[in-house]
């Protein structure tokens, strides 16, 4: 009965991961300061400046970065509302920029669950963009293989579902560098660009080679493919918080395009349960983060 019982446990992390996946024990492995500073029942949020390339120009916003850490269940690939004996302790981003286009607003936000064992890929990302033209949503479970669905009002974009082979995920590098630096995968790659920038270029979820390096204190993507770069700035002490970025690629289309850098850097940085400010007496934190 024992034997039956840890087989069907197996195909089960199988069918979700690549190797077996440690739950409780995760977050018993971590140093004593990293679960002092991630599991005091706070999130991190960090604000940045933000000059954010689009049709052409440079557009100045601000940016958020929310990590948190979260029970994740992963048959349903959801977070669980308590802690069961199958969930897997991830540290959850949610990327949040906003910057005008002219007349009308954009909004981005991109969430990655990323298991705390750090060793495997993210179990789920999402990204959505709202603007006036409409919004488009994409999302990715890692089960078998990277099950990917999308949805956008454009054309030929309208409503899709496919798989691909796993690779590493640009979008959970952010949080594997917050756990530990030196474990970024470094040297010639095949990754998948954020899903960000996909769905703002209009080109397909999938694959590109790329190289990767990693300083005391950045990590650096290039995607010659796609004529892409990527420089993230951290802190080399723990947290290892982000300090600020730069994505340089082709903005717009036709006549318009250029090639043009993103830049952020960091404005305030603050640790609180947030999802319990939710009082209008609570918008005195907006300030505090310059979100105003």
């Amino acid at each position: 009965m024992t034997s039956c019982k840890k087989e069907n446990q197996n195909i089960d992390i199988a069918y979700n991961f690549d190797a077996d996946v440690e739950t409780k024990e995760a977050v018993t492995k971590q140093s004593p300061e990293f679960n002092t500073y991630w599991y005091a029942g706070e999130a991190e949020v960090s604000s940045y400046k933000l000059e954010q390339a689009r049709y052409g120009e440079i557009r100045e916003g601000k940016a958020v970065l929310i990590y948190v850490t979260e029970d994740f269940l992963p048959n349903i690939q959801v977070k669980a509302n308590n802690k069961k004996a199958n969930s897997i302790p991830v540290l959850k981003l949610n990327a949040i920029k906003k910057f005008n286009t002219g007349v009308y607003p954009y909004s981005i936000m991109q969430s990655t669950f990323y298991p705390i064992s750090n060793n495997q890929h993210a179990i789920k990302v999402s990204s959505s963009i709202q603007e006036w033209c409409g919004h488009v949503y994409a999302q990715l479970n890692n089960k078998k293989e990277f099950e990917i669905m999308s949805h956008s009002y454009f054309e030929g974009e309208a409503d899709k579902n496919f798989k691909l082979k796993k690779s590493i995920l640009e979008n959970e590098l952010w949080t594997q560098l917050r756990i530990n630096p030196k474990s970024l995968p470094t040297g010639n790659l095949e990754i998948i660009p954020s899903f960000e920038y996909s769905r703002l270029r209009h080109a397909p979820i999938k694959a590109h080679k790329a190289s990767a390096t990693l300083t005391e204190s950045t990590y650096s993507i290039n995607y010659p493919e796609i004529n892409r770069s990527l420089i993230i700035q951290f802190n080399p002490n723990f947290p290892h918080d982000i300090l600020g970025w730069e994505e340089t690629f082709k903005s717009g289309f036709g006549s318009n395009a250029k090639v043009l850098t993103t830049k952020a850097s960091k404005l305030k940085t603050i640790k609180s349960a947030y999802w319990q400010k939710n009082s209008n007496k609570d918008e005195i934190l907006r300030e505090t983060l310059q979100l105003n």
